[in-house]
């Protein structure tokens, strides 16, 4: 079956949606540009109770890529972005491409050690951080291991931090006497120019860039933007989102940051996910969008007396990044008269995929429609030439703007990541005769923990430094908070000593993320293997599966 128009999905569009409805594809220094012009002295983002205008976010913008320029920076560079959620970040984003600069987003939750890996497969030698406690020596500690040759620090004490930041190490840049200087050139940016180099995970374990470029980005706010029209629109110029997703995570970068610039909302930053504050947020600042992952939801929902807290300014409430349980999106959406969103996308497609229409019936594994302008298929898991039919199950493959065109120095990779113009997403599902995708499995063995992304391999290749440890294995187990977490499957060399639970754990806080840590240690005598000698991860997984049931 060869997919042609109108596709399957078309008539299931919500009335008033149209596939080819026209998309935006530009630069993001364009896209700021344009939201200071239309919106002007309207409050782009407030935190720590201080709002930042479009117009003031233009010009520190502006001052960013004047540092960056002062400091030696060209065309093509890269940058690397240590930071949790502040203004520092939406400025300097915006101010690195002004400079014709490429960003890369790293993680708190990252141990070291990735770290290093990502600075040195990115090329950047330029880390901006902040003074905040914990990052900050992190920070330093990248530097004075040779990682990076600049350490640029914003001091978080400009935006009325709560306590002091940390002291600045003297080999670091302040930002206040980093920003402003001569304007840089005109860096000429197409939309085809690489703007993001966002870490996944690789085949290897170790993590790889999809390569985003401004045009994926712009194209994929546009296209969001289709899906959502007249009454649900979720984001306009009198709407106030609650920005806690964290902005170094593709979901919140496309779904908070940019969206909010197109379209003239408030972003009410906030560093960390706090019920407290989240409740204040929506009854007394009566923020309109909440975007979370289902985590938060959980924590919201335990709530004493939820109920008797008012929700009556959201207009829309959304959960991704991971399954949520039923009945938690049955409490939240009684309480909140709000649908928790579904839908499903991945790094490499900027993260828009598909969504769920307000008024279909949750099903198991249901992912939705594709937004408009997107096509996907499902192809043959053998050979992803071949096309397959209704109800048949294979390997979700997608076209679209929105797409990556690959991965950063990946070959090898880039050949089998794509078939024919597809992207092959490693996803396992069907499409049924209306063209609605369902989810079945992950031909990859990825843990999606919290919304973040786990990779077993990398878990593993940690686990292996430990002395007493023969073989080891990891694989995800069901987490009532996270959705998933990691479980370790060990066998121990002969004569070691007993390995428990909270001695391993101890011995990989500095090896793993706090996301990767496994919440769960089995010892065996020998894990089990497939007829290739390989250790097999779906044995473990299926008794797991055959343990809960």
């Amino acid at each position: 079956m060869a997919l042609t128009r109108p596709y399957p999905w078309e008539a299931s569009y919500p009335p008033g949606m149209q596939w080819d409805a026209p998309y935006q594809r530009g630069t993001l220094p364009e896209l700021l540009a344009k939201a200071a012009s239309d919106y002007g002295d309207r409050p782009a983002i407030e935190f720590r109770d201080r709002q930042i205008s479009y117009t003031e976010l233009a010009r520190r913008a502006a001052l960013a890529a004047a540092g960056f320029h002062r400091f030696g920076l060209k065309r093509g560079d890269t940058v690397a972005f240590y930071l949790h959620n502040t203004p520092y970040h939406p400025i300097a984003f915006f101010g690195a491409f002004q400079a014709g600069l490429r960003v890369v987003l790293l993680s708190p939750l990252d141990a070291p050690r990735v770290l290093a890996h990502k600075l040195k497969d990115s090329a950047a030698r330029t880390l901006l951080a902040t003074n905040i406690p914990g990052m900050l020596q992190v920070a330093e500690r990248l530097l004075a291991e040779g990682h990076a040759d600049r350490l640029i620090v914003g001091e978080d004490e400009a935006w009325g931090a709560p306590s002091p930041g940390l002291p600045l190490p003297a080999a670091a840049i302040p930002w206040s006497s980093f920003e402003g200087g001569d304007a840089p050139p005109d860096p000429g940016l197409t939309p085809d120019d690489v703007a993001c180099l966002q870490y996944t995970g690789g085949t290897t374990g170790l993590p790889r860039a999809a390569m985003l470029t401004h045009g994926n980005f712009t194209a994929a706010i546009s296209m969001l933007n289709n899906w959502s029209f007249t009454k649900d629109r979720p984001y306009g110029v009198d709407d106030r989102v609650i920005g806690v997703l964290p902005l170094f995570h593709i979901y919140a970068l496309t779904g908070v940051l940019l969206r909010s610039i197109v379209s003239g909302t408030e972003i009410l930053l906030r560093p960390r996910f706090d019920i407290a504050t989240t409740l204040d947020d929506i009854e007394r600042k009566r923020a309109t969008s909440f975007p979370g992952v289902p985590t938060m939801w959980i924590a919201l929902a335990g709530v004493p007396d939820l109920e008797k807290h008012d929700f009556s300014s959201l207009r829309f409430a959304g959960s991704g990044g991971a399954p949520l349980p039923a009945e938690i999106a049955t409490r939240i959406e009684a309480l909140t008269g709000c649908r928790l969103g579904g839908g499903w996308g991945m790094t490499e497609t900027s993260p828009i995929g598909s969504l769920i229409p307000e008024d279909v019936p949750y099903k198991p594994g249901l992912i939705g429609l594709p937004v408009p302008g997107l096509v996907m298929r499902i192809v043959s898991l053998d050979d992803p030439s071949v096309e397959l039919g209704p109800n048949e199950r294979g390997e979700i493959a997608i076209q679209g703007p929105n797409v990556t065109p690959g991965y950063y120095n990946r070959p090898e990779e880039n050949a089998k990541a794509f078939a024919d113009g597809w992207f092959l997403t490693g996803d396992v599902g069907h499409m049924d005769e209306n063209g609605f995708f369902f989810l079945v499995d992950r031909k990859k063995d990825m843990i999606i923990s919290g919304g973040f992304n786990v990779y077993p391999a990398l878990i593993e290749d940690a686990v292996y430094e430990h002395p007493d440890v023969a073989e080891c294995a990891v694989i995800g187990i069901a987490d009532a908070y996270r959705g998933q977490a990691a479980k370790v499957f060990v066998s121990l060399k002969p004569g070691a000593a007993e390995l428990t639970y909270e001695a391993l754990k101890d011995f990989l806080k500095d090896r793993v993320g706090r996301h990767e840590m496994p919440t769960a240690l089995e010892i065996r005598d020998a894990l089990p293997k497939t007829p290739v000698g390989k250790l097999s991860r779906k044995e473990l997984s299926d008794e797991e599966k055959a343990r809960g049931a």
